[in-house]
């Protein structure tokens, strides 16, 4: 490799690392204190690069909002195929939804369990930004995986399958809001009984 090409590499591989330090810091501010109280200098200090940094790397704040939520989404998703690997079935496959919602919960948040990051996210975004959106497609993905689940269950009842996952992804949600108002994920794992018990009664 010429100097150039070694040296184009090394700053290839610098923007690469201050951006996931970027992401790792606003990970957690935003999680725990909120976007709008979160400051771009606050970010930088906290990821420990220079602010031109990040806008070497995020067209603005804005930018930078939804590659979190972006980030958050892949977070959850990789708890949820963790759960399905061990998922021996549709009921299974159903309540690894719950569960990834569980292990989300649980992860060490510095500052303690606040709910759902996406919708906290969402609470503080006007309407029609690019960031709500992003929300929503999670939302409506895990309701999708649900209903996906659920068919394999209810063969040939795809309507009834459609029905019972939009009732689990608001027992879901509802669940996540008590567990974030009470700081941890006792209301997931009640929840998880309650869908548990209602798969059975199917």
């Amino acid at each position: 490799m010429s100097e150039r090409g070694a040296a184009s590499a090394a700053s290839t591989g610098g923007r690469g690392r201050a951006r996931q330090q970027l992401l790792e810091a606003a990970a957690r501010l935003f999680y725990a204190d909120g976007l709008t109280a979160t400051g771009i200098d606050t970010i930088t200090a906290e990821a420990g690069v220079a602010k031109m940094s990040l806008y070497n790397n995020f067209a603005s704040k804005a930018d930078l909002v939804r590659a979190y939520l972006e980030a958050r989404h892949e977070e959850w998703l990789a708890l949820y195929r963790r759960r399905l690997e061990r998922a021996s079935g549709p009921r299974d496959r159903v309540l690894a939804v719950f569960d990834a919602y569980a292990d989300h919960a649980a992860l060490a948040y510095e500052h303690g369990f606040r709910g759902c990051g996406l919708l906290n996210a969402a609470a503080e975004l006007p309407a029609g930004d690019p960031g709500r959106a992003v929300v929503r497609a999670h939302k409506e993905e895990v309701e999708g995986l649900l209903a996906g689940h659920l068919e394999d269950l209810l063969r040939g009842r795809p309507d009834q399958a459609r029905a019972m996952a939009e009732h689990l992804s608001f027992l879901l949600e509802g669940a996540v809001a008590r567990a974030g108002l009470e700081g941890d994920g006792a209301r997931l794992r009640h929840a998880r009984e309650i869908a548990s018990g209602l798969l059975e009664s199917l």
